[in-house]
């Protein structure tokens, strides 16, 4: 018996492991062999190719494509629209299969709606990737990314609020009270 919904739209493939609870919802696409974790929420009109690794928690807003090389850990949030890519210089006449890049998604990490991440990088934890922002290089953990191509413009707390650092390079996240430090360009919770 399957421990996890999905809409009777659904296409799950032959081969995929679902974690319970985990949710699928209308015309999304489930390939072979991709890895989903527990109580995933996966929106409408999402594609998630071959072998791409979801960790639990995970959602997924609508028309996202998370493609072949995407690993992903727990309580990543893929905003409406977004897309990963796998090959850095794909030519339809050109078969790359065997060129594609991991892309590696840690802990908490936030993608907005449209942002575009190209392959062959990682995104640090609880980083924050903004609206539309077209991500080349890796991004640290806590960073805030926008623009095109995406540059750094600030810190953010594992609740998603903006931090700000005092002369001591301590911030307060206003949301949770969690204090952060900032030493040599990297940020960590005390």
């Amino acid at each position: 018996m399957k421990e996890y919904f999905a809409h009777e739209t659904a296409v799950i493939d032959e081969g995929c492991t679902i974690g319970r609870g985990t949710k699928i919802w209308h015309f999304s696409h489930i390939m072979k062999d991709a890895v989903i974790g527990e109580n995933c929420n996966i929106g409408q009109n999402v594609v998630v190719s071959p072998q791409v690794v979801l960790g639990k928690n995970c959602k997924i807003q609508n028309n996202v494509s998370v493609y072949t090389g995407v690993i992903c850990e727990d309580d990543v949030f893929m905003g409406p629209s977004m897309v990963f890519t796998n090959v850095i210089n794909p030519r339809s006449a050109v078969n790359r299969k065997s060129e594609y890049l991991k892309t590696y998604v840690k802990k908490g990490a936030t993608f907005g709606a449209n942002c575009t991440i190209v392959c062959g990088i990682t995104i640090g934890k609880y980083a924050f990737i903004g609206a539309g922002a077209v991500i080349t290089k890796d991004v640290k953990a806590y960073a805030l990314v926008v623009g095109n191509p995406g540059r750094q413009i600030g810190w953010m707390s594992e609740f998603g609020q903006r931090l700000n650092f005092d002369e001591n390079n301590i911030a307060v996240c206003p949301e949770s009270g969690e204090q952060y430090i900032l030493e040599k360009e990297q940020v960590r919770k005390l």
